[in-house]
């Protein structure tokens, strides 16, 4: 096993901003395995860190591990790289033994690539992908955590679930009513994606790939990739786009997707509660924003609508003043409704108290997004990795609520809802020409080289981060994505411990986490 005792200053690794542009693959610090680990454990244990993203790159018969640390406080990301030589003879430390938020990460190096742990706590498949090491692990073979006792009992949910939610299954350990453990299993339909995108060079490909990584969060992905691989063009270009409508534009999509989706969770809260008053408000509200984006882009869901270095839908007088209308008309009536959901005593009586996840926890198994919010955690990528205009034209104050239960997360959506509709009234009342401003997409521009670029994203759910590194081609040769669901899904298992097998469903709407997010 490799000797880990030493300390090494994290200073020694690449410093780089959301806005700027692509890093040569060469400036990236490559560490010894015990370099990394000592870094990565001085990162972790500061709370205002986080791993964004962990992956690795096959190297002769070796791996190379790239990290992305973001650091909050100091507004940045680092960056460096460790190589693992000797794979199936090397037994490493595992971080996820000291902090539980880096057990995804590690968990598909192993599955991908066979790297071995010696003291990983829970070191089991993750997501079941085709090129996984070993094929013999599969779903129906998933070791399940297991507990034994006369009083305890076992109940499976899924893999085939009512309605239209995607495969997964919920193992519950019962005694009684009271839950005691919840073990979450996805990976029934990896889909492969990040692989897909490498496979094509064709820009357009991968743009409708990116922005269907998963469906409630086009818009997130998409700019994520957008932004990603105008990184890789030359520093005029970006220059250029950023004079452009551009920027206005995706801000504008991101925060209509934002509010979209909050007033669809907020009513399946409702539903969940039996609360049909706040259901039908909130559908018939979510409908007015979608709708919005139809009229737009032609499709309520946005796709179409992001696009690298230019849009076939820019914002015009007409649609400016369509937008403002229905957002009032939405802030208004949402207004009515929030405020009978924060004074129902059966709704209060059915919210508070539930499902809590403590500040500790939450940051402890790295949750980000919404989920960290509500349990008291600044974790928001537009106030801490602005980009366009965030931190710019807007200076942005998360929501944040301190409870950590299914309420808490409530009140981070409804104050959201109208954070976000102000963020577009600002934006469209200042930026919007009467004329379109054409600037058609460009799916030709070269990209640098040998290169490496991140990009983070504050979707509706939370921070999304892609990162890729091109060849000496210019293609894309490693795409990696994070979707917020890979760090809350664990949040969610937490959540419900100790409280009635009954609550499962509002504590599952209440993260309301992305299956397909998950099997990247």
């Amino acid at each position: 096993m490799n000797d880990v005792t030493t300390t090494k200053s994290v200073s020694g690794w690449l410093s780089s901003d959301n806005r700027e542009g692509s890093v040569p693959c060469s400036d990236i610090p490559l560490l010894s395995y015990a370099e990394w680990f000592a870094d990565m454990r001085d990162w972790l244990r500061n709370e205002s860190c986080r791993c964004a993203s962990c992956f690795g790159v096959p190297q002769g018969d070796g791996l190379r591990i790239y990290s992305l640390m973001a650091d909050d406080a100091a507004g940045r990301v680092f960056i460096a790289s460790c190589r693992i030589a000797s794979l199936p003879d090397t037994v490493l430390p595992s971080l996820t033994a000291l902090y539980p938020a880096m057990h995804a990460f590690e968990r598909d190096l192993a599955e991908r690539f066979g790297v071995r742990y010696g003291d990983h706590p829970w070191l089991k498949p993750l997501r079941f992908p085709a090129d996984r090491l070993d094929g013999r692990s599969t779903a129906s073979n998933y070791p399940f955590y297991e507990v034994r006792g006369e009083s305890l009992h076992e109940v499976n949910v899924g893999p085939i679930h009512a309605g239209i939610i995607e495969p997964g299954v919920f193992r519950f350990i019962c005694n009684g009513e009271e839950i005691r453990h919840l073990e979450i299993v996805l990976g029934f339909q990896h889909r492969d994606v990040e692989r897909l995108v490498c496979s094509t060079s064709n820009v357009l490909r991968q743009t409708v790939l990116a922005e269907s990584m998963a469906g409630d969060s086009t818009v997130a992905h998409a700019t994520a990739y957008a932004r990603l691989v105008e990184k890789f063009a030359s520093d005029a270009s970006r220059e250029e786009l950023a004079s452009t409508s551009l920027p206005v534009e995706r801000a504008v999509a991101l925060e209509m997707e934002r509010i979209a989706v909050h007033l669809a969770d907020t009513g399946a809260i409702c539903t969940d509660i039996g609360y049909q008053l706040g259901q039908v408000a909130c559908e018939a509200l979510r409908t007015v924003v979608i709708n919005s984006m139809q009229l737009w882009c032609g499709n309520r869901f946005s796709k179409g609508l992001i696009r690298p270095f230019g849009s076939h839908y820019p914002l015009s007088g007409a649609l400016r003043e369509m937008i403002l209308k229905n957002l009032s008309d939405v802030e208004r009536r949402y207004g009515e409704v929030a405020r009978c959901l924060s004074n129902e005593p059966s709704v209060l009586g059915r919210l508070e108290d539930c499902g809590v996840v403590p500040a500790a926890r939450a940051s402890r198994i790295g949750a980000v997004g919404l989920a960290a919010r509500a349990s008291g955690l600044v974790r928001d990528v537009r106030s801490s990795h602005g980009w366009d205009l965030y931190g710019r034209s807007v200076v942005h104050e998360p929501v944040v609520e301190q409870t950590g239960d299914v309420m808490a997360r409530l009140k981070v959506r409804i104050g959201e809802v109208f954070q976000s509709i102000g963020y577009v009234r600002t934006w469209l009342e200042a930026s919007v020409p009467e004329a379109p401003q054409k600037r058609p997409p460009r799916y030709d521009v070269p990209l640098s080289p040998d290169r490496f670029a991140f990009s983070l994203v504050e979707g509706w759910r939370g921070e999304v981060c892609h990162a890729a590194l091109t060849d000496a081609e210019g293609r894309l040769a490693v795409y990696r994505a994070v979707d917020p669901s890979l760090h809350n899904w664990l949040a969610l298992a937490l959540a419900v411990r100790r409280i009635g097998i009954s609550d499962f469903p509002i504590n599952n709407k209440s993260f309301s986490l992305s299956y397909c997010g998950h099997d990247m």
